[in-house]
């Protein structure tokens, strides 16, 4: 696995050892930078199920300002960390090893706010739909922020329709999916 573009492009990412993290392929990355081009620059990036951090890497590579990353293994954030060190983005991200809900809550106390928030929970828990609803109301989440999940071709967002946020863009892969959310005007 490997940075596609940007500042970073071509350096060798670590993945974390085991089956517990699914590294997105470059063809399924490289779609995803491309839609979100127009939201990078200069941008602060959440990255919740980070893994290995390459989501949040390849922002920051393309010109994110800032990037959060949240993981609750060990073993991921030492491997993000170590992915981090490798591209020199030190100074613009920050490792928390907690949970997606944790990491909500202490972005809002902390008054910080936004612009992507991208996350690749483990297929079919439902953990996307305890973000999302977490994320609903929460002071993180700006007027024009982008939220995009990673999840399984079964996984239905119609509970979004008596929500805050409305589905713009859903791209559909071979095994999965990028579902694309805003506020609704």
């Amino acid at each position: 696995m490997r940075v596609i573009a940007g500042k970073a492009r071509r350096t060798i990412l670590k993945t974390p050892d085991g089956l517990d993290t699914r590294p997105t392929t470059d063809r399924t990355k490289e779609t995803l930078f491309n839609i979100l081009n127009g939201y990078l620059a200069d941008c602060d990036f959440l990255d919740l199920f980070s893994g290995s951090g390459a989501i949040g890497i390849e922002a920051l590579s393309r010109g994110a300002s800032f990037a959060v990353f949240a993981e609750t293994s060990k073993a991921a954030c030492d491997c993000i960390r170590s992915n981090i060190k490798a591209t020199h983005f030190e100074d613009k991200s920050v490792v928390l090893q907690k949970d997606a809900l944790s990491v909500v809550r202490a972005m809002e106390i902390a008054g910080k706010a936004f612009d992507v928030i991208f996350m690749d929970p483990p297929y079919d828990h439902e953990y996307e739909k305890e973000v999302l609803q977490a994320l609903e109301y929460s002071t993180i989440v700006y007027h024009d922020t982008i939220i995009v999940v990673e999840a399984s071709l079964k996984t239905k967002f119609d509970y979004l329709e008596n929500s805050r946020f409305k589905v713009v863009r859903e791209k559909t892969y071979k095994t999965n999916k990028h579902v694309f959310i805003e506020i609704k005007e």
